[in-house]
């Protein structure tokens, strides 16, 4: 049998796609040191559109023990704090959790800038960046492209303020759009295992093939009459129009393979409140069948109060105005969404592969392009990371006002390191970052 199981995965590596059985307990032991698979690792980025209270997100300061160490950096590393109102949910997983304060990117821009969390540089400074304003997300499927049927699975509403999710951005400064609902995942991951869905997924592939060629050829004679200027502006479109025919040739290669079976009946997309804790439970499932490594959710201003029990508005409440009412109801939102994300954290933490833990293979960042919605501010934004294999329990507490503060995109290139990209740079990265080791 386990002859058999190692000429299959020789088959399907030969033909350019690598499928993984899931874990098995009954075959642990049959399985020796040379079939064991290499580790996956993945990631998983949430952003939240509005930010959080600061006043009840961060940490309320150190016990009494005095358990920190002051960097000549301007760090410290505090490992007796005490968790803020909004984050004390997060106790029971403090040994998988990293709380981090003081970084941001520089930015300012309010509510457009927050589009800018996983990249860096908004859109309107892309232009002066060699990589646009790519997200880590979208930049780390380039490395493993092709290895799972989804590159990455974006997540989010487009209702809400600011045109909707955005989250994640190409390399040609273009936005993804998102997965709107539960609905809408499930079918993804799921649904279309039959001959007559495989055949019209090819049938759609043929056709967008065929209006790509088209555009290619009306663009190469358009080229011959442009200027300088305009010759440029096209070969930025040209640019978006090539990563489409890269993403439509990795899908033509998984039409024929089947997806897994449904684990439950379709849901329905409801409410953002009441869809959170199933967009979770179907990122993990997603991760455990290596449908994809990376995902990325955005919870957006469409997240309603009233679903919460709770009057008003969300966008309303993120401006508070120092109200304590308001104070009071916005932190009851952002507690929620705390509490979802250690469920997401413990579920991963429980789910195994033939690897072990998803949780030890998955570097998950939970935060918000947004420093404090009450000011429009983009700076000390709010950042919790679980990393497999990383010393936790920690703050690691930047000082804003010091001049060797390191950019929020240094994060990002030890991030792309422990993924297995050998990255010393991500947009503004003037390095690794400090303290995490």
């Amino acid at each position: 049998m386990r002859q058999s199981t190692l000429q299959r995965r020789g088959l399907l590596r030969a033909a350019g796609v690598s499928i993984s059985l899931p874990f098995l307990a009954s075959m642990k032991g049959t399985t020796s040191a040379s079939t064991v698979q290499p580790s996956k690792q993945r990631m998983v980025c949430i952003g939240n559109m509005l930010g959080f209270y600061p006043g009840a997100f961060w940490p309320s300061g150190n016990q009494a023990d005095g358990k920190s160490s002051l960097s000549q950096d301007g760090w410290e590393d505090r490992t007796d704090f005490q968790w803020g109102r909004t984050t004390e949910c997060l106790e029971p997983l403090r040994d998988q959790l990293t709380m981090i304060s003081g970084l941001d990117h520089g930015l300012k821009g309010g509510h457009f800038a927050i589009h800018a969390f996983l990249s860096g540089v908004r859109q309107i400074d892309a232009k002066s960046m060699p990589m646009a304003n790519v997200t880590i997300d979208q930049y780390a499927a380039e490395f493993i492209a092709g290895q799972t049927r989804f590159p990455t699975l974006t997540i989010g509403s487009e209702s809400g303020i600011h045109q909707g999710c955005q989250l994640s951005w190409t390399r040609s400064g273009t936005r993804v759009p998102p997965i709107p609902g539960p609905h809408e995942l499930f079918e993804k991951l799921f649904i279309g295992n039959d001959a007559a869905s495989r055949e019209a997924d090819l049938d759609r592939v043929r056709m967008q093939s065929s209006i790509l060629d088209l555009v290619r050829d009306s663009a190469n004679d358009l080229n011959r009459n442009l200027n300088r200027r305009d010759k440029d502006k096209l070969d930025e479109y040209m640019t978006s129009v090539r990563d489409v025919e890269k993403r439509i040739a990795l899908r033509r290669n998984w039409i024929d393979v089947p997806k897994p079976k449904p684990p439950f009946d379709q849901p329905s997309d409801r409410n953002m409140v009441e869809d959170l804790p199933l967009l979770y439970d179907l990122i993990a499932l997603a991760l455990q069948t290596d449908a994809t490594r990376i995902a990325t959710l955005e919870i957006g201003g469409d997240f309603n109060p009233n679903d919460l029990g709770v009057s008003g508005g969300y966008h309303g409440l993120s401006h508070h105005g120092q109200r304590s009412e308001n104070i009071e109801k916005l932190v009851t939102l952002e507690t929620y969404q705390v509490e979802q994300f250690a469920r997401f954290v413990d579920k991963i933490a429980q789910s195994t592969d033939e690897n072990g833990s998803l949780l030890e293979q998955t570097t998950v960042l939970f935060g918000s392009g947004m420093g404090n919605a009450n000011s429009h501010t983009n700076s000390n934004l709010p950042v919790i990371l679980a990393w497999g294999g990383l010393r936790h329990g920690r703050h690691l507490a930047f000082d804003v006002r010091s001049k060797n503060r390191p950019p929020l995109t240094n994060l990002f290139v030890s991030m792309l390191q422990n993924f297995g990209l050998e990255a010393d740079q991500f947009a503004t990265s003037t390095g690794t970052l400090r303290g995490l080791a």
